[in-house]
């Protein structure tokens, strides 16, 4: 079972350690968020097409969100014998500037010290 912690736990305000270092990978991006075909993904499409992003220019989307996992907040944090899962939350910078409150989930391996973003979606207060 997975270890869930709340980020007061730890030391102060929590951010997305190595973040700077973050990777967004291309079809993460073209194949699922910014594809209105995906089955798992056209909500989310629709929700960040509205915001004056586009598939075709997938790197202005990467670099949001890899500044969203440098500025946002740690959320959540879930644990297992595999990796670490970080929530972050904050602002993401759009292309046409409303710049949404989202999501993101992030990975680092057990064995690694590099975050790979896992998803996004809007944030809604619990």
């Amino acid at each position: 079972m997975p270890r869930i912690s709340a980020p007061e736990e730890r030391a102060g305000l929590v951010k997305l350690p190595n973040a700077e270092q973050a990777i967004v990978e291309s079809r993460k991006i073209t194949h699922y968020l910014l594809d209105k075909t995906s089955p798992e993904g056209a909500d989310k499409a629709d929700f960040l097409l509205s915001f004056g992003f586009h598939p075709e220019r997938w790197e202005v989307f990467a670099a949001a969100l890899k500044a969203h996992g440098m500025t946002g907040e740690v959320s959540e944090i879930r644990e297992t014998d595999r990796d670490i899962r970080y929530g972050v939350v904050g602002p993401l910078e759009t292309p046409d500037g409303r710049n949404p409150r989202i999501k993101t989930v992030w990975q680092i391996m057990r064995n690694g010290s590099i975050p790979r973003f896992i998803t996004a979606h809007p944030y809604r207060r619990r």
